[in-house]
């Protein structure tokens, strides 16, 4: 049986938080560990460039996650760790497969006709103001991204679902035209998968400003932990773990037996203040370890900018006899 081939992209527009952490770093980086499985991470800046016109935001993200991946303990040795920039082949790649690409297909991508709406309900007369074409055929992009590297299985949340099924029709319809050289991958999505909630109550996300930054000094950390948003329950009134931020991130990080006192302490109406006292111990403790070596890493950039040229140097290394294959299929071939 051949062996299986992931891929997880790391978008490089913000911070790392807790919720990222719980949600893809935490399991991405136990799958880098794992010797069955073919792993690929990459930190997508090109697509960053579709997201924002920053260019200092991008640069500082880009350190910013890369130490963070690093500092947690990713196993680059058993996977492949990248910036996508370091890698021509796949902007080559993106430029052959836009050929294969109906506009139709990206006029149905969720966050185009997203937009869109917006437009059309603020009254714009133009339906796609501030749409640029780096946004509009980003998909493009990423099924480039998934194809070079032969990827089967591809790790996203159920939103994203869409980009790996686009993917596959890119593949398959290039695969028709040229013969099959395209690896047609499949979406896995982990339902047990944490979503958390940000300070406010809704989902963890720069884009609401409610976030926890993963590697927040302590000061810092308790500080936000003490904002977390819950209702006015007093001390000694039996209190409902359903909807309760403060449960829920605690549940994310702790050990089911640790889970079930929480529980039990919610049942004896434990005060807001002592679960977030609670809450911050915990967390702190489990992350300052990584903590002190992601600031040894941002203090000293040129070890992770070391790591991701061996990645890039080992992705290389199929991306570049590849797309041979995939220039000469389509007619791009040397002339004697």
């Amino acid at each position: 049986m051949s062996q299986d081939t992931y891929l997880t992209g790391i978008t490089t527009t913000g911070t790392p938080h807790i919720g990222n952490y719980v949600g893809a770093i935490r399991p991405g980086i136990a799958s880098s560990k794992d010797p069955s499985k073919k792993n690929y991470y990459f930190l997508a800046d090109l697509h960053a460039l579709a997201k924002s016109e920053e260019p200092k935001k991008i640069h500082r993200s880009t350190l910013e996650i890369a130490a963070a991946w690093l500092a947690l303990g990713l196993d680059t040795d058993n996977a492949t760790f990248y910036r996508q920039s370091d890698i021509p082949e796949i902007p080559q790649l993106t430029w052959i497969l836009t050929r294969m690409t109906a506009k139709g297909l990206m006029n149905r991508a969720h966050s185009y006709k997203a937009m869109v709406q917006v437009n059309q309900e603020s009254g714009n007369s133009d339906p796609d103001k501030g749409v640029t074409m780096a946004f509009y055929s980003y998909p493009i992009l990423m099924a480039a991204d998934i194809l070079m590297f032969k990827s089967t299985k591809v790790p996203v949340g159920r939103d994203q679902k869409q980009h790996v099924e686009m993917a596959r029709d890119i593949a398959q319809r290039f695969n028709y035209h040229y013969g099959k050289l395209l690896v047609t991958p499949e979406s896995v999505i982990d339902d047990n998968t944490a979503i958390l909630a940000g300070l406010d109550g809704r989902k963890m996300s720069k884009s609401y400003n409610n976030i926890i930054p993963l590697f927040e000094n302590e000061k810092g950390l308790r500080k936000l932990i003490m904002k977390i948003k819950t209702n006015s329950l007093e001390p000694g009134e039996p209190k409902d773990i359903e909807d309760s931020t403060l449960y829920d991130i605690y549940k994310a990080f702790a050990t089911p037996d640790e889970t079930k006192d929480i529980e039990n302490k919610y049942i004896e109406g434990i005060a807001w203040g002592e679960m977030k006292q609670i809450l911050y111990d915990y967390i702190n403790d489990h992350i300052k370890p990584a903590r002190d070596a992601y600031q040894r890493l941002i203090d000293d950039p040129a070890i992770v900018e070391k790591e991701l040229l061996k990645g890039a140097e080992k992705a290389r290394e199929v991306s570049v006899p590849y797309l041979a294959e995939i220039r000469h299929a389509v007619g791009i071939r040397a002339l004697g």
